[in-house]
């Protein structure tokens, strides 16, 4: 992140301070909070999105597989051997399960990101360029 200072130029053009209220801290401390929530919900969904892909690549090796393999599959810490087709459908459900979570994560950032745009337009609305809440 890189942070600069206003010039004396831009120090002038804001003119006077402007006060801070206590809603004014109350929306940015929101702000600051739905952030730090943004870039969590992030990290876990390029998790996801990556777990997705590993189980994509894994069904594709299956494919290859004959039908009559016994192939190893793991569920928590321990493997079993279990046949092909129930190794494929088990892999479809974990896949669906990824699916399904991946768009409840899409639909929280989109959400949030809506949140701090609006805080966004009411604090820049107040404080001009005197606040800097680019993320």
């Amino acid at each position: 992140m890189q942070r600069r200072m206003l010039s004396r130029e831009d120090e002038e053009a804001a003119g006077e301070e402007v006060e801070v209220r206590r809603e004014d801290q109350d929306k940015i401390n929101k702000f600051s909070r739905l952030h730090q929530r943004e870039l969590l919900l992030e990290e876990e969904l390029q998790a996801k999105n990556k777990e997705k892909e590993e189980l994509d690549d894994l069904n594709t090796e299956l494919e290859l597989s004959d039908e009559d393999d016994v192939v190893p599959y793991k569920i928590g810490d321990a493997f079993f051997h279990v046949p092909l087709p129930q190794a494929q459908e088990m892999l479809g459900v974990s896949a669906a399960r990824i699916d399904e979570s991946v768009s409840e994560l899409e639909d929280s950032l989109s959400t949030i990101r809506e949140e701090m745009t609006r805080l966004k337009v009411e604090l820049y609305a107040r404080f001009g360029r005197t606040i800097n809440l680019e993320t």
